[in-house]
């Protein structure tokens, strides 16, 4: 496949030039390694080290100091976590490079890792103050289909026009993944993703954190397959793993560490109606869901359309997380649920407490009932509520009154 420039390239090229150390971090095989590459060859010359190399490794755990001494610039540090003692020695760097000339310091070190930072102390604690942190999901669609990548920026604005001669969703569900797989036939993706999860629960979860059985992380996450898009009930799932809830949460953590699923947070004020404060579960990558599910995607839209429209909704999900990855505006992803029952899938905050919430639905037709979710948000957050749109399987933007859209799911990447 030819190289698909990644959306997040400027950013991590602006924050070197801000910050001695960016961290990029990310789920395995996602492009860190290769957007790294691409980044030395054309704007960032530095030294490459990976610690996928035995001798490299060995080098950096018998002598982190000595290690860091021996490169003669700017470096690539690839897999960073598999050396938790080379952090200290970086920070030393740092700020032996700081007190000589400081301007010199920015852009000492672009590290890649694929386990998150927040499961890291060492790396977190030891370079507070000195390090950006980008995070690197696998391919978005607008990135495979060349869009322009500014979805939520469009959406405060409702900035949406019809769609015309666009991918269908079944597709930029196939291309928005793993580089590795990307629009590869389904027989091939599936041998890739069987090898890839076997591999990276036994490799990276060890390094992550303890954990005691390995062999139930596969186990956990067809559960959590099962349930992509509903509430996370803790004490449910640690009842059908035969856990320990502490131990089931721990597990779920380390799935998530591994960025193989994530939590979307509720949204909540101190306001009048009681709102669900449970967050919801899904897989980072959606095609790797639908082999865990056992399902073609178009069989499921055909044979099984309640669990498709989980599927979407995990989709879109995903595009959201990948979209704010690399946004302009600081942006939060939620979701709206009250304790009666009305929803909305998705909502968007900004610091400024502005709302946007999203509503996906899979059908090609919208109507009024599609919006109660969205209204009951707007009544209730009132002049902070930006705008509400229903994602759909159509092709025109349809107005449901002030502030209320029905839109194209290819409004994701266009």
């Amino acid at each position: 496949m030819q190289y698909v420039k990644r959306r997040l390239s400027d950013k991590i090229l602006f924050s070197l030039k801000n910050s001695p150390v960016v961290f990029l971090k990310g789920p395995r095989q996602s492009g860190k390694s290769t957007l790294a590459r691409m980044l030395m060859r054309d704007d960032y010359p530095a030294e490459y080290r990976s610690f996928d190399d035995e001798s490299q490794l060995a080098a950096a755990r018998l002598s982190p100091e000595k290690f860091l001494t021996s490169l003669k610039g700017p470096a690539v540090i690839d897999e960073v976590q598999m050396v938790p003692s080379l952090f200290r020695a970086l920070k030393l760097a740092v700020d032996e490079t700081r007190f000589r000339d400081k301007k010199r310091s920015n852009g000492m070190f672009l590290l890649t890792g694929s386990a998150n930072i927040a499961v890291l102390p060492e790396l977190s604690d030891s370079l507070v103050g000195r390090m950006i942190v980008k995070t690197l999901y696998p391919f978005a669609a607008c990135e495979i289909f060349k869009g322009k990548g500014d979805f939520p920026e469009r959406l405060f604005s409702l900035d949406f026009a019809e769609a015309k001669d666009t991918p269908s969703v079944n597709d930029a569900i196939r291309l928005a993944t793993f580089p590795e797989i990307s629009g590869k036939p389904e027989r091939e993706c599936g041998e890739w993703f069987d090898s890839y999860r076997m591999t990276i629960l036994q490799r990276e979860a060890r390094i992550i954190g303890e954990v005691e059985k390995i062999d139930l992380l596969p186990r956990l996450l067809g559960i959590l397959s099962a349930r992509a898009g509903d509430l996370m009930n803790d004490e449910s799932i640690a009842r059908d793993m035969r856990l320990k809830l502490a131990a089931s949460k721990k597990y779920r953590d380390v799935l998530k560490a591994m960025f193989l699923t994530h939590d979307v947070l509720p949204w909540y004020r101190n306001i009048g109606k009681q709102l669900v404060k449970s967050p919801k579960g899904y897989l980072v990558d959606t095609l790797l869901l639908c082999h865990l599910l056992g399902w073609d995607l178009a069989k499921m839209r055909e044979r099984r359309p309640e669990l498709y429209g989980h599927v979407v909704e995990n989709f879109v999900a995903s595009e959201l997380l990948k979209l704010l990855s690399f946004s302009g505006i600081r942006t939060e992803l939620h979701y709206f649920r009250t304790d009666s029952g009305e929803e909305v899938d998705f909502v968007l905050e900004r610091p400024d407490g502005s709302l946007a919430g999203i509503e996906v639905k899979t059908s090609d037709r919208v109507n009024s009932d599609d919006f109660k979710g969205l209204e009951t948000l707007r009544d209730i957050t009132e002049d902070d509520f930006a705008c509400g749109v229903v994602l759909y399987a159509g092709n025109k933007v349809v107005s449901f009154g002030e502030g209320l859209l029905a839109v194209p799911l290819s409004a994701l990447w266009q």
